[in-house]
């Protein structure tokens, strides 16, 4: 019997985030060991008039790629993936591990080689254009596990709680609850939108960024991609990107810690980078194609996420605080960077003197919106 905690959480995700309707090919992927959010998700599409389709990761597959793997079997894409990226209609990806630090003593240099292979960069910008313009619905779900579970220093129940909060399935109808949200979040996007030149400024502690969006967009994160979520987001002009900012929250890579991350820019790129832990990481994450730049920057606005725990799908939502990303772009609001990855670094932003003016104007300041 699948439990209300998951029907609530499946239904939500094909119902509301990615809308399955008749015909649609989807497909459910994620660790093996989330066998009732896999059923849940399957039960979900075949009511909702859909095919699922779905494969799970094996624990220990992914150690042993690079353990063994040559160069040319690090950098490999099945065609497979190919042809779902491109001919299916809807993504769901369950977001579970068993263990989170599982890469650890994996050399960084494997790990670029991996990530920046051309075949990864390709299939990430079909994956992007395709959801992009609404072709390809998806969407990451949570599975609560006793790995996340430990890296936000809880017990599994406690941790399950806190998950279901973030996502409102303690409401009696979450669905209603993100209709709510996204109608609200809707309003603080269009009144951002409605700058003219739209020079921002960033401040903060060891922060002095600007950048342009000149001819880009806000974009409003409710729901639809990521569960749980909560963030207003866009895109820089890339080589508009100057200044320097200092990340209060450790960057997490794989399970990985990166703590104290300090970055200069200047026209667009990555020209001075520090880090009190796991420096060496960081100089080969930067030495990926495309990920010396910046890709998204957004402020997180869900205010059920209270603390940080270690998990971005997670942590880039909390309310009072911002992230950017390096790598990849968001296509959607008019983002151009191609990478293989796309990596969100957290600012807590509700300390005094934190603001983001668009224009001149402050919008944001001390962690809330003044719009």
């Amino acid at each position: 019997m699948i439990s209300d905690f998951y029907e609530k959480l499946a239904k939500l995700a094909v119902n509301y985030s990615i809308e399955v309707k008749k015909g649609d090919r989807i497909l459910i992927f994620g660790p093996a060991m989330a066998k009732e959010l896999f059923q849940a998700c399957y039960a979900e599409v075949v009511k909702a008039g859909g095919h699922p389709f779905y494969f799970a990761h094996i624990e220990g597959t992914e150690e042993l790629m690079y353990k063994y793997g040559s160069k040319n079997q690090l950098e490999y894409v099945d065609d497979i993936l190919f042809t779902i990226y491109r001919e299916f209609n809807g993504l769901i990806s369950i977001f579970g591990d068993y263990n989170r630090r599982k890469l650890t003593k994996v050399d960084p240099k494997l790990k670029a080689i991996r990530e920046g292979s051309p075949k990864n960069r390709e299939l990430n910008t079909i994956y992007m254009k395709r959801g992009a313009s609404g072709e390809l619905p998806w969407v990451v779900i949570p599975f609560p596990c006793n790995s996340f579970a430990q890296e936000a220093n809880m017990d599994l129940f406690s941790y399950s709680e806190f998950v279901k909060k973030t996502l409102y399935l303690d409401k009696e109808d979450p669905v209603k609850e993100w209709q709510k949200i996204d109608e609200d979040q809707e309003k603080t996007v269009s009144k951002l939108n409605e700058f003219k030149n739209r020079e921002v400024e960033v401040y903060g502690e060891d922060t002095e960024l600007k950048f342009s969006l000149k001819h880009r967009i806000w974009e409003n994160c409710s729901g639809k991609n990521n569960l749980p979520d909560g963030e207003i987001a866009t895109a820089p002009i890339e080589e508009s990107v100057s200044g320097n900012i200092r990340f209060t929250y450790p960057g997490i890579y794989q399970g990985q810690e990166i703590e104290n991350i300090y970055l200069e820019f200047k026209e667009g790129k990555v020209v001075k980078s520090t880090a009190s832990k796991g420096y060496e990481l960081l100089k080969e994450l930067l030495k990926v194609e495309g990920a010396n730049m910046v890709g998204e920057f957004a402020v997180g606005t869900n205010n059920g996420v209270t603390e940080f725990t270690k998990n971005m799908l997670f942590d880039e939502k909390m309310g009072g605080t911002m992230h950017m990303a390096l790598g990849l772009g968001l296509e959607e609001v008019g983002g151009k960077n191609q990478c293989a990855i796309h990596w969100d670094i957290l600012k807590d932003m509700r300390s005094p003197g934190s603001m983001i003016k668009i224009d001149g104007t402050v919008v944001y300041e001390n962690g809330n919106w003044t719009i």
